[in-house]
């Protein structure tokens, strides 16, 4: 086969993706690119053209009155529309497609049948729509999206209970040295301290005597972690992740836990963060307005050693409540010795929309503000409980992410 051949193939496949990406509608624009008309779609490619223009080309009618895109109201058509997703594109993308399919297209056959939900691709974005439809899911449907939930959760928790465990035993025995070798235990500021001395000037290194090892045993509840999470519909992504963190940390001997969501009310959910996480999120009713304060004051009963309290509030700040009130809390709270953190996202979806005026007000007290991705939250963690200065951690958080 000639070079001219082959880079004229070349160009045809690149020429046939951006028509995949930009839809029928480009088709006569990419062939006067072409000097001709645009290269035709595979077999492949024609079922991926469809698959995607179902959801993102324009619905309306042809000359001829038929529908143009669209999944209409058709059972068997949607099932076959999510076959071909599943079958075409990778895990990842097939998130993004149901996502724009259930947003753009209102498409609650995918979470109301349960022959349809057993098709979806599981990810946290479908559990949050889980969530904010709660209480209209039919009870047929109802152990179908238990196990959608359950499997984003195991997920989750597959990803962050080792390195939130590690990071919280680590933090709370840095005083207490154990004979145990083990690498992740290695106190190396004490081990290079103690040996000093044996600095070998020829070699340049330093030959330890002794390496000295963080103690593995927990003290028990030694700490009080408090999560109080704002369960308006923007925060859903970040709902589902501070119900998984806050069961692990339920679930650690060294810290006593309390999980409490709010909008206008305050739903106490520690009972079942103990246990299920998922039962705690099937607590949740996102949506409604939003009265920081009000949670803010029914946290305060849990704060009894004030240096040893940890305080995630994780909320956008748009405050339906007293402000002024609310910062006096927070302030009081900060100068009592409690370590605070106002989380404006805990996602891989990046910060939402958020009251910058009330972060600024609160960055005054010390209070750090800023959008935390899940597996940054081990490190966050750990540093707050060794006593890290907070803002200069989640500075470098932000810049690390």
């Amino acid at each position: 086969m000639s070079s001219t051949s082959t880079n004229s193939n070349e160009i045809n496949e690149q020429v046939r993706r951006w028509r995949l990406v930009l839809g029928q509608s480009a088709d006569e624009q990419l062939g006067r690119a072409c000097g001709g008309a645009c290269p035709a779609l595979s077999e492949e490619q024609i079922a991926m053209d469809e698959a995607l223009a179902a959801i993102y080309d324009e619905t309306g009618e042809d000359a001829d009155g038929q529908r143009s895109a669209g999944l209409g109201g058709s059972s068997p058509r949607l099932a076959k529309w999510l076959g071909d997703v599943r079958t075409y594109f990778t895990e990842d993308v097939v998130s993004v497609i149901q996502s724009d399919a259930i947003e753009r297209k209102g498409l609650t056959q995918l979470l109301f049948e349960p022959e349809m939900l057993k098709n979806v691709q599981p990810n946290v974005q479908l559990v949050g729509t889980l969530m904010s439809l709660r209480g209209q899911i039919p009870e047929r449907t109802k152990e179908t999206a238990r196990m959608v939930v359950r499997a984003v959760v195991d997920k989750i928790k597959l990803d962050l209970d080792h390195k939130i465990r590690r990071a919280v035993t680590g933090a709370l025995n840095r005083g207490e040295h154990s004979p145990i070798p083990h690498a992740d235990s290695i106190d190396w500021k004490w081990t290079i301290g103690r040996n000093l001395k044996n600095y070998n000037s020829q070699l340049g290194k330093l030959i330890p005597e002794r390496v000295y090892f963080f103690s593995r045993a927990q003290r028990r509840q030694s700490w009080t972690v408090i999560v109080d999470m704002d369960q308006s519909g923007s925060m859903a992504d970040s709902v589902v992740y501070g119900a998984v963190v806050g069961s692990i940390f339920a679930s650690l001997p060294a810290l006593k836990t309390h999980v409490v969501a709010f909008d206008t009310e305050v739903v106490d959910l520690t009972e079942q963060c103990g246990d299920d996480p998922v039962d705690m999120l099937f607590g949740v009713q996102l949506g409604g307005g939003t009265d920081i304060n009000k949670s803010v004051a029914y946290c305060e009963q849990f704060i009894e050693s004030p240096r040893e309290t940890l305080f995630i509030l994780l909320t956008d700040l748009y405050e339906g409540g007293n402000q002024s009130q609310l910062v006096r809390r927070l302030g009081e709270m900060v100068g009592s010795g409690v370590k605070v953190l106002c989380l404006l996202a805990l996602s891989d979806s990046g910060v939402p929309s958020y009251d910058a005026g009330l972060a600024r007000k609160l960055a005054d007290l010390g209070i750090p503000c800023f959008g935390c991705t899940p597996d940054r939250m081990p490190e966050l963690v750990a540093g707050a409980l060794r006593g890290d200065d907070l803002s200069s951690l989640a500075s470098r958080l932000t810049a690390d992410d």
